[in-house]
């Protein structure tokens, strides 16, 4: 397990990555704790419009707290689809394309910019990894 001299950072388990525009990128991000017990770390990373960094928001939810989370979330999204935006088409936002590349298949800078923050903030032990299975998901990073 991969831990700090502070022992704050825990190994991340499993990680996904969902870039959402230009500027932003949700992490996804599985962490066990010493007692193999499980969280998940909900990361916003921003680019700053007027300098190289990023700005990252991060949210911890706790196996406890899953299921409540998932429902008010799926009730908060429900309500905006059915109630407040009932004609907008949330399905032509459904534009998947491979991990950093843009519509044009070019690789997208930003795309790259986001792998190095992904790679900063999630602290992977390539042992653990191939060991859980997830080597395929270290390998899209």
């Amino acid at each position: 397990m991969a831990y700090d001299n502070n022992d704050k950072k825990m190994e991340s388990v499993y990680s996904k990555r969902i870039r959402a525009g230009k500027r932003r990128t949700y992490f996804f991000d599985v962490r066990s704790t010493r007692n193999q017990d499980y969280y998940l770390t909900i990361t916003e990373s921003r680019k700053r419009f007027n300098d190289n960094g990023y700005d990252r928001h991060k949210i911890f939810l706790y196996k406890e707290d899953f299921n409540k989370f998932i429902k008010a979330l799926n009730e908060a999204v429900d309500h905006v689809k059915t109630e407040l935006m009932p004609d907008f088409d949330f399905d032509a936002f459904n534009h998947d394309s491979p991990l950093g590349e843009n519509e044009d298949g070019e690789i997208d800078a930003v795309a790259d910019e986001a792998v190095s923050v992904a790679e900063t903030s999630a602290v992977i032990d390539d042992s653990s990894a191939k060991n859980n299975g997830a080597d395929e998901e270290v390998d899209k990073w």
